[in-house]
């Protein structure tokens, strides 16, 4: 239980770690591309003014570059574009692709001649359209080095992102023994003193079993002797099945492969008087050859507890029913039973300890309300999983998956 408390902590905590991964590093690249694309759209509009006569770049800087924002000259100097002009009557009268190597005179043209939108982007270049009274201009500027950049802050983020989480694992996985430290000790101390109670609750028990019999053997048996040793019977039932759930979280499950259909129908037989006795019809559907690898006496012990649970509170001439199936790949084991009056509650809230649906009739069957939470213990030790869940009004079905 400790092991699977620590392992619950360091989900969490990673959980927590990467969502702060996450958002930080897409701040980051989200920051980059607004800051990258803001010097491209300057760029551009800096080269169409430049190309009117609005904006000439000065040979030296007036003002310090704002941080993050290169110097315009500088920005001009290392982009690369091209322009096509043309006059007033939409004619082409001069291409200008001195300031990039890779595009020539007819490629441009075509760029210019798919250009429906005033800004807009054409494969790797970026164009903006301007114009005066004398001209129409389309200025392309390469974006290259702005995928570049974006690229290169992502693989970064992320190379640096994956770092900080794997150091933050081994943190966590150091610092998650310290964490639960306070909690497992606590939990230990529970432990420990449900077994030490119930160890010492055995010898009273059996010393007031001894003088009960006494006093039958004296006086002969009467109301109060057959009331003491029924209680009697009642807190050695409830100290097994304590010192049972204790056991399945604190010990090393043993496994070992077995036939769970004849196990099924061992213990289903030895169940038969009692059924007979309330006149429950009994159905099973158990199918044969099913092997099991798991602990043989826990799981022998859960078709008890679930069968004996069913029995307690099937009223008369109700119905159980028991099948153990094999699918492509889990067993299904799957108990249900009448019930006159089903309880008020989530089914769910069955498997908590000490629960009682119905205190009286509990009381009258002789329940303890620790069954089921001992039969989940064991499932939950053989890595399976049980539910519960109610069906047409009048039933109760527990399904248990290995």
């Amino acid at each position: 239980m400790i092991k699977s408390l620590q392992k619950k902590f360091i989900f969490t905590a990673m959980i927590a770690v990467s969502v702060l991964l996450l958002f930080l590093l897409g701040a980051i690249n989200i920051a980059n591309i607004l800051l990258v694309s803001g010097d491209v759209e300057r760029n551009l509009s800096m080269i169409a003014d430049r190309e009117l006569g609005i904006y000439n770049i000065p040979t030296k800087p007036k003002q310090e570059p704002i941080f993050f924002q290169r110097p315009k000259e500088d920005a001009f100097m290392s982009a690369n574009f091209f322009i096509v002009t043309y006059d007033k009557n939409n004619k082409i009268i001069n291409i200008d692709v001195s300031r990039i190597p890779s595009v020539d005179e007819n490629e441009a043209q075509e760029f210019a001649q798919n250009i429906n939108d005033i800004k807009g982007r054409v494969g790797k270049f970026r164009y903006e359209v301007r114009q005066n009274d004398y001209k129409k201009i389309i200025v392309f500027l390469d974006t290259s080095a702005e995928i570049i950049s974006y690229l290169r802050v992502l693989l970064l983020s992320g190379a640096l992102g994956l770092i900080c989480w794997g150091l933050m694992l081994i943190l966590v996985i150091i610092l998650s023994k310290k964490a639960i430290c306070p909690i497992a000790e606590s939990i230990e101390k529970q432990k420990q003193f449900v077994t030490n109670a119930g160890h010492e609750i055995k010898t009273p028990l059996a010393i007031i079993s001894a003088n009960t019999e006494a006093m039958e053997l004296y006086n002969g048996e009467n109301k109060w002797t057959k009331n003491i040793k029924k209680q009697v019977d009642r807190l050695n039932g409830l100290m097994k099945n304590l010192l049972l759930l204790s056991k399945m979280e604190e010990s090393k499950i043993v496994y070992q492969k077995f036939s769970l259909s004849d196990m099924a129908l061992e213990v289903s037989d030895s169940f038969l008087e009692s059924i007979k006795l309330k006149n429950i019809e009994f159905e099973t559907k158990i199918q044969p050859d099913i092997y099991l690898n798991a602990n043989s006496e826990n799981i022998r012990q859960l078709f008890s507890i679930l069968i004996d649970n069913a029995v307690k509170y099937t009223d008369e001439n109700g119905l159980i029913s028991l099948s153990v199936l094999k699918s492509d790949k889990n067993i299904i084991i799957e108990l249900q039973n009448t019930c006159e009056n089903l309880p008020d509650i989530n089914p769910e809230k069955l498997f908590d300890r000490f629960y009682r649906a119905d205190k009286a009739r509990t009381q009258k069957t002789g329940g303890y309300g620790i069954g089921l939470s001992v039969a989940k213990a064991i499932v939950n030790a053989q890595n399976g999983k049980i539910t519960a869940n109610y069906i047409d009004n009048n039933k109760i079905c527990f399904k248990i998956i290995f």
